[in-house]
C-alpha cells in the first residue's frame, strides 16, 4: 500500500506530506482547493507526464516522493530485479521524482536512477488511477477488446501470446511474397545492370580485409631502401660494433665483484645479465628482419594497380570490401530473385498457406476463449451492477469476426488479420427491460457510465495485483441511492486494495475509513494548498459542509453525525 506521499512545489502545494493507511481514503473540499493537485502528484510519482508549468511559481523545481510498503509476492519485486534495480522485498519502496524549470525530470527508485519508461513499468504495477476521461475510453469500441483481454488474462493470455508469435512469423512471409508479386517493370530493367555489377564485383576476386593488407604491404614496399638503412645501422650498433661485448665485459667485472658483496650488487648485475639476454635476442631478430626487406618495384607496381582496382570498386559499391562483398550477396539474391520468380512465388505461396493454416487455428482457439470470458465477464458485470442500482441492466460483450473483402482468404472467406487477433468486441447494454441492446454511447449516461466503470473496476481487481485504486470524481453525475452504492462498492473494493476517492458527495465520503480535506490559504501574499487529516469532529464539520454548503446549521451537524453513525454501522454489518 501507498504510505506517505510528499509534495513540494508543485502548482499551488508549497509543502505537504501525508500519510496514508489501509483501507478506504476520501479527499474532499470546496471546488478549486486543489484535491486533484494529490492525485496528479500520485500520477507523476508513477510515470505520468509532467512539464515545467506545473511547477510553483518563483521555484526552481516540483519534487514528489511516495514510500510504498509491498508483500513480497507482489510481481513488481521481479519487475526491478530485471530491471536491475537493487530492492529487498522486506523493505520499504521509495519513488521520486523532479521536475526543473527548463522541463526535465529525474526519477528514482530506491535511490536509483531510472528512465521514465522503466518508471512506468513500476508505475503500472502499482497505481492505478481513474479519471473522467476514462469515461469517455469506455465509450470507444475499440478499446473494449483489450478491457476483455485484462479480465480473462489467465486464460487467454497464452493463447493470445501463441497467436501473436504464429501471427509474426506469418507476416514475414506474407510481406515477402507480396513484394515479389508486385515486382515492378522498373526491377526488371535493373536486372542487366545487376548482371553488369556482378560480373565486375566477381571478376575482381576481392578477398575480406585484402585492401588493408595491401595498403600495408605498399607502404613496406615504398620506403624498403630507408627502413634497410634504419634497420642494418641499428644492428650493427648494437651487436657488429661491441654494443654487446660492452655490457658483456660491464657483467664479467660485476661477476668478480660480487663474490666480496652480493646483497648490494647482486640485484645490479641480474638486471645487466637480464638486459644482455634481451639485447642479444634484439639483435637476432633485427638480423632476421634485414634479410627479409624487400626490394620488389614490380610487386609493388602490382599492388597499386590492385589498390587502383579496388578503389574504383568502392566509389560504387561501399567504403570498405566488406561493403561491397555485402552488396555482391545482396544483388545476387536480387537478381536470383528476378530470374526465378514464378518458382519463388510457388515455394512461397505454399510456405504460407501452411503458416495461415496454422495461424488461424490458434486464431479460432484465442476467439473462442475470449467468447467463453466475455459471456463470465458479461454476467460479473450484471451482477456487480445490480449492487450499483443498475438491477434492471443487462450487459453483453458483442463478439464478432473481422472480415474484409480485401482481406487474407481462408477457407471461402477473407479475415482482417490483426496482431490482436481476429476479433472484435463492443460493450452492448440495456438499462431497462425490454429495450435492445445498444453499444454504450448511445445510450449511457454519465452516472450509468461512473458505476459502469466501476463495476469493472471492482471485478478486475480480484484478476490483477494493483496495491492502489484511485477515483477521480467518479461519482459525478449520481445522487440519492446510487451515490449511496457507489460509496458501499468503493468500501467493499478497500478490502483487497487501498482505495483513494475525490467526491463531493457526503454520501461517499461518510463511508470513508480516512479523511483528508484539502483546502486554500493566503500567507504572505502567497495561495498555497494544505491536507489535513481530519478527526472524529473535524470529519462531522466537513460533511456538515458538504450538506449545507455555506451555512453550517445544528441540524446539518446533527445529519452529519447521523450519516458518520449509519456508515459505521454499515460497515460493521458488511463485515
Amino acid at each position: 500500500m501507498l504510505e506517505t506521499l510528499s509534495i513540494r512545489n508543485l502548482a499551488v502545494v508549497e509543502a505537504v506530506e501525508v500519510h496514508f493507511y489501509p483501507g478506504f481514503h476520501v479527499l474532499t473540499g470546496e471546488t478549486g482547493a486543489g484535491k486533484s493537485i494529490i492525485i496528479d502528484a500520485l500520477g507523476l510519482v508513477v510515470g505520468g507526464r509532467g512539464s515545467a508549468d506545473s511547477i510553483r511559481y518563483g521555484t526552481d523545481k516540483a519534487e514528489m516522493e511516495a514510500l510504498f510498503s509491498l508483500p513480497a509476492a507482489h510481481p513488481v519485486w521481479e519487475t526491478l530485479e530485471r530491471l536491475g534495480i537493487t530492492a529487498q522485498p522486506e523493505e520499504h519502496l521509495i519513488i521520486r521524482r523532479e521536475i526543473t524549470s527548463q522541463g526535465k525530470s529525474t526519477s528514482r527508485v530506491n535511490g536509483q536512477m531510472v528512465n521514465l519508461s522503466m518508471l512506468r513499468e513500476i508505475g503500472e504495477q502499482l497505481v492505478n488511477i481513474h479519471g473522467q476521461h476514462e469515461h469517455q475510453n469506455l465509450l470507444k469500441a475499440e478499446r473494449h477488446l483489450g478491457l476483455l483481454d485484462t479480465y480473462g488474462e489467465a486464460v487467454i493470455g497464452p493463447l493470445k501470446a501463441d497467436y501473436q508469435e504464429k501471427y509474426t512469423a506469418f507476416a514475414k512471409v506474407e510481406k515477402e511474397l507480396r513484394e515479389l508479386q508486385e515486382t515492378s517493370q522498373k526491377a526488371y530493367q535493373m536486372l542487366d545492370l545487376y548482371r553488369f555489377q556482378l560480373e565486375e564485383i566477381s571478376s575482381a576476386g576481392l578477398k575480406p580485409g585484402e585492401d588493408e593488407l595491401l595498403a600495408e604491404e605498399r607502404v613496406k614496399l615504398s620506403h624498403s631502401e630507408k627502413m634497410m638503412d634504419s634497420v642494418s645501422g641499428a644492428y650493427e650498433l648494437l651487436y657488429d660494433r661491441q654494443g654487446l661485448e660492452s655490457i658483456g665485459n660491464v657483467i664479467s667485472r660485476l661477476e668478480d665483484a660480487v663474490r666480496y658483496d652480493e646483497k648490494g650488487l647482486k640485484s645490479v648485475l641480474d638486471q645487466l645479465q637480464s638486459s644482455y639476454y634481451q639485447l642479444e635476442d634484439a639483435a637476432f631478430q633485427l638480423r632476421d628482419y634485414r634479410e627479409e626487406i624487400e626490394f620488389n618495384p614490380a610487386r609493388l607496381e602490382d599492388i597499386e594497380n590492385r589498390l587502383d582496382l579496388i578503389s574504383g570498386l568502392r566509389r560504387k559499391y561501399g567504403d570498405s570490401v566488406e561493403q561491397i562483398l555485402a552488396y555482391y550477396e545482396q544483388i545476387s539474391h536480387e537478381t536470383d530473385l528476378l530470374e526465378n520468380k514464378d518458382e519463388y512465388i510457388e515455394k512461397l505461396t505454399v510456405k504460407r498457406d501452411g503458416l495461415l493454416s496454422i495461424l488461424m487455428e490458434a486464431a479460432e482457439a484465442l476467439s473462442q476463449a475470449r467468447r467463453r470470458c466475455a459471456a463470465d465477464l458479461a454476467a460479473q458485470v450484471e451482477g456487480e451492477l445490480k449492487d450499483l442500482q443498475m438491477e434492471r441492466t443487462s450487459l453483453q460483450v458483442k463478439m464478432d469476426i473481422l472480415e474484409d473483402p480485401r482481406g487474407v482468404e481462408y477457407q471461402d472467406r477473407r479475415y482482417r488479420l490483426t496482431r490482436q487477433g481476429i476479433d472484435s468486441a463492443e460493450f452492448m447494454i440495456s438499462p431497462n427491460p425490454g429495450e435492445p441492446l445498444r453499444p454504450l454511447s448511445k445510450i449511457a449516461s454519465g452516472g450509468e457510465l461512473a458505476r459502469i466503470m466501476l463495476a469493472m473496476k471492482s471485478i478486475f481487481a480480484r484478476h490483477d495485483a494493483i496495491p492502489v485504486l484511485i477515483f477521480d470524481e467518479v461519482d459525478t453525475g449520481v445522487s440519492g441511492r446510487a451515490a449511496q452504492s457507489i460509496a458501499d462498492k468503493l468500501y467493499k473494493l478497500s478490502s483487497t486494495c487501498q482505495v483513494f476517492s475525490i467526491t463531493h458527495l457526503p454520501q461517499v465520503a461518510c463511508m470513508a475509513d480516512h479523511q483528508y480535506l484539502i483546502r486554500k490559504k493566503v500567507e504572505d501574499g502567497r495561495t498555497m494548498t494544505e491536507v489535513e487529516s481530519l478527526t472524529a469532529e473535524g470529519r462531522v464539520m466537513e460533511l456538515a459542509r458538504m450538506l449545507g454548503g455555506v451555512e453550517i446549521t445544528e441540524k446539518t451537524l446533527h445529519h452529519a453525525q447521523e450519516m458518520l453513525g449509519l456508515a459505521e454501522a454499515s460497515k460493521a454489518a458488511a463485515g
